[in-house]
């Protein structure tokens, strides 16, 4: 069984990185926006993130727990030097550079999070149910403390801003405090209270998160601007039809009408040119993984290795499903990445140390 999920893992993972990168060269191929050099780096993401997986499948997954919170607060570091002297492009500051070579540290924040959280909750006892002050101090030990360290990476991540990444650290602390044992309740009141507040955070959006959320309503209002390129996502998914129009033949893809192709919006390509039969594919690929990923959930006996793993699943299944809603038009347009098939050597190689950590994790029964 240990070796079937590792041989799983290994499998789904390697074959959504191939459809990624044969959707990736149409994408680039003859685009006059983009040069296909974008396709060799990814190619050689995809070697090096190979060999990342390996490694880390061989490392003592324990070390994860022992810099957790030293790499969280590298992270915090980072994200302030993003604001300080970070590369501004495409209206947002998202990116150090050092020497020849940017990453975005608000893809290293996913993993620093999960790690920090997995750690803390691992080492919580059993929240006490007597006593008002007991149970202050529960609440506070089990969700406001934990909560506060997810809230301030949040806000740095969304100063940038990058609306995305921060509603979805959001969701995976949500998912996490949920499989921590925390009081169903309080987390019910949470929710709550957040959906009571929601009004609000209009206030604080710019104008063009504004303008997004007005055009998922109604991509209409604004044709040739903001819903420019959700029309023409959903223009290039209708078109490919049952069996797609085949690769490199997708007109909305190879005549440029669609932006940001071989980014946020590459399953709009794959739609397109592969048609209904090919999405349905990829989307059991990534269900298939996800799945594997729970099994090892389920039977890791160790505290530390089944949080941290649930928040690796939640965060891959939240982008997954939140990517392919925004390019169908079900979802407003965050900005963000399909894992391992969209461009971007942050979020390709951060993916690529959460798969090694399921590999290790996959191999371990032992209590912690």
């Amino acid at each position: 069984m240990q070796r079937d999920l590792d041989k799983k893992i290994w499998f789904f993972t390697v074959a959504i990185m191939a459809v990624g990168l044969v959707a990736l060269y149409s994408a680039t191929y003859d685009n006059v926006r983009v040069t296909q050099k974008i396709f060799y780096d990814q190619l050689l993401c995809a070697g090096l993130g190979i060999g990342i997986m390996y490694v880390l499948g061989k490392v003592d997954y324990r070390r994860f727990y022992d810099i957790a919170y030293g790499f969280y607060i590298l992270n915090v570091i980072l994200l302030l030097l993003v604001l300080i002297m970070g590369r501004h492009a495409l209206g947002a500051t998202r990116w150090i550079q050092f020497g020849g070579i940017s990453f975005q540290p608000s893809e290293l924040a996913k993993l620093a999070l999960i790690l920090a959280l997995g750690r803390y909750f691992s080492n919580l006892k059993p929240m006490l149910s007597f006593g008002f002050r007991s149970k202050v101090q529960s609440v506070f030990y089990h969700f406001l403390w934990p909560l506060g360290m997810t809230v301030f990476m949040m806000l740095l991540i969304f100063k940038q801003p990058d609306l995305g990444t921060s509603l979805l650290l959001l969701g995976m602390f949500v998912v996490m405090v949920f499989v921590s044992g925390i009081d169903y309740k309080i987390i019910g009141a949470f929710l709550g209270l957040g959906v009571v507040l929601s009004p609000f955070a209009w206030l604080i959006l710019k104008d063009y998160q504004k303008d997004r959320l007005l055009v998922f309503l109604n991509p209409n209002i604004d044709p040739l601007g903001a819903g420019y390129t959700i029309i023409q996502s959903k223009i290039a998914i209708g078109s490919g039809q049952l069996f797609g129009k085949g690769w490199l033949a997708g007109t909305q893809n190879q005549l440029n009408f669609l932006p940001e192709r071989h980014t946020d919006f590459i399953f709009s390509v794959i739609g397109e040119e592969w048609g209904l039969v090919g999405t349905i594919f990829m989307l059991i690929l990534y269900f298939a993984l996800i799945m594997t990923s729970m099994q090892v959930a389920s039977q890791v006996k160790d505290r530390f290795g089944t949080i941290v793993t649930v928040g690796i699943v939640s965060i891959f299944s939240l982008q997954v499903v939140i990517n392919i809603g925004m390019v169908m038009g079900m979802f407003p347009i965050v900005g963000l990445t399909l894992p391992f098939v969209s461009y971007g050597r942050s979020s390709f190689l951060v993916f690529a140390v959460m798969m090694g950590f399921l590999l290790n994790l996959s191999k371990k029964r032992t209590v912690f």
